[in-house]
């Protein structure tokens, strides 16, 4: 069950990177800093539970981290232009 939980908050994070591109708001960079560091939580206590390889996880985790981290990114640059 908490795999599901897991799954749906990253997929979750995926998905509202692009409303947050289209029109950046403080609290759609709150909410997406919240997706993040609920699906690393998530994995990170996934992984410990479930004693799997950490290889595995931690590429998964990385590869999430780097889109969602470049997501943000390019979000808060061109929020940054529409403030100026």
């Amino acid at each position: 069950m908490f795999v599901v939980l897991h799954v749906t908050i990253a997929i979750g994070g995926l998905v509202w990177l692009g409303p947050l591109w289209l029109r950046p708001t403080v609290a759609k960079f709150r909410i997406a800093y919240g997706l993040i560091a609920g699906t690393l939580l998530s994995g990170t206590y996934l992984v410990w539970s479930t004693h799997s390889p950490i290889l595995s996880g931690c590429l998964a985790g990385l590869t999430y981290l780097t889109i969602g981290v470049a997501g943000i990114a390019l979000a808060r640059r061109k929020f940054s232009y529409s403030e100026s």
